[in-house]
């Protein structure tokens, strides 16, 4: 890589200090305050994460157990504010849609904003999943863990315990990952005191863009375009021949196999049933990895999140456009832990250009 795209990518640039996690690419690790990813996906709660994620940054003594009764409550506040603006989503995407409803949540009241940020993804990204298919939405139950109640307010009724331990599996291995396009958004707006909701929507319309968060449903996509078996090499092949890029492979920082690719891996297995496709999808996966070996010089490119991710919620019957939004509801967490770690330091992100454009001529006026 040359020090013009270093540069302009901010590649290695630290930007933050940060005691919430660190992505060491080299290694393929993943630390959450002190843990490894694998000691938190698919053994706590999102909850327990929550709790983790905003020791010491929100109020109060937090333990899962209070924040699960919080997040049920704000769960109910935000349903009650969907109603005025949900008929609005219908012409937009999804993620629009999502972009809209928190849009009108203020920074102005004096309220847990985290909380309410956290609660509300999930809500409004289900409302608006059922207005979508012609149904009527689904109040919370604040009784509920948020990805039992996330999965409840999409179906309209209870999913099974495979299921949601598969959600809440997910949606903590993606709660937080370094500072990645959408949360480096997050800081750089809460820096300039903006407030925690206008610097969540920021991070969302970050991560709207396909380079960060809309990869898994394109990963269906190629899974749909190989179709076979016989299929999987001559497909791959072509697209490699053509230029193009397998959706799914190799990662900006990651250097080796990211981490979170394992633990849904895992998951997607053990979802696995006559009418998913993970073993055609293994199969697709040592095609790719063993036809992109070698291919980019001094580059390792390997599984990542997206790929897996791609089956786990297809496995849940999710609808293909809400994937984002779906990574967004465990993707609010992080960006609510940096929202209030960043406020905490009270300066303002501002970084400097170089500038390369031409110069006008010398000042005759100068010395």
């Amino acid at each position: 890589m040359s020090a013009a795209s270093n540069i302009s990518g901010l590649d290695d640039v630290v930007a933050a200090e940060t005691r919430l996690s660190e992505v060491d690419g080299a290694a393929g690790r993943m630390i959450i305050r002190g843990l490894d990813l694998e000691e938190l996906a698919g053994r706590r709660s999102f909850e327990a994460v929550l709790a983790l994620l905003w020791q010491d940054l929100a109020p109060g003594n937090l333990d899962e157990e209070r924040v699960r009764a919080a997040l049920g409550e704000a769960r109910g506040v935000a349903f009650a504010l969907a109603a005025r603006l949900l008929r609005e989503t219908a012409r937009l995407s999804p993620i629009e849609g999502l972009r809209l409803l928190l849009s009108a949540l203020p920074d102005s009241e004096a309220a847990p904003h985290h909380l309410l940020a956290t609660a509300s993804v999930p809500v409004f990204a289900a409302a608006i999943v059922r207005q979508r298919q012609g149904l009527a939405r689904v109040a919370p139950d604040a009784r509920q863990g948020q990805a039992r109640d996330f999965l409840r307010m999409m179906r309209g009724t209870d999913a099974p315990a495979a299921h949601v331990k598969a959600l809440e599996t997910y949606l903590v291995a993606v709660a937080d990952h370094g500072l990645n396009a959408s949360t480096f958004t997050a800081r750089v707006i809460a820096s300039t005191r903006a407030g925690l909701m206008s610097a969540v929507v920021g991070a969302l319309c970050a991560l709207k863009g396909p380079l960060h968060g809309g990869a898994p449903g394109p990963v269906l996509d190629m899974l749909d375009a190989i179709g076979t078996r016989e299929n999987i090499r001559p497909w791959l092949s072509a697209t490699l021949t053509a230029g193009d890029r397998l959706m799914g492979f190799g990662h900006r920082v990651y250097r080796v196999r990211d981490p979170r690719a394992d633990i849904l891996k895992g998951v997607a297995q053990a979802l696995r049933h006559d009418d998913n496709r993970v073993a055609f999808a293994e199969e697709v996966e040592a095609a790719a990895l063993d036809l992109l070996r070698g291919r980019v010089a001094g580059r390792n490119l390997d599984t990542n999140v997206e790929f897996y991710t791609a089956l786990v919620l297809e496995a849940l019957a999710l609808p293909r456009e809400s994937f984002t939004n779906v990574f967004a509801a465990g993707r609010v967490a992080g960006w609510t832990a940096h929202i209030l770690e960043q406020e905490k330091t009270g300066r303002m992100i501002r970084p400097r250009s170089r500038y390369i454009g031409p110069m006008p001529p010398p000042r005759r006026d100068a010395a």
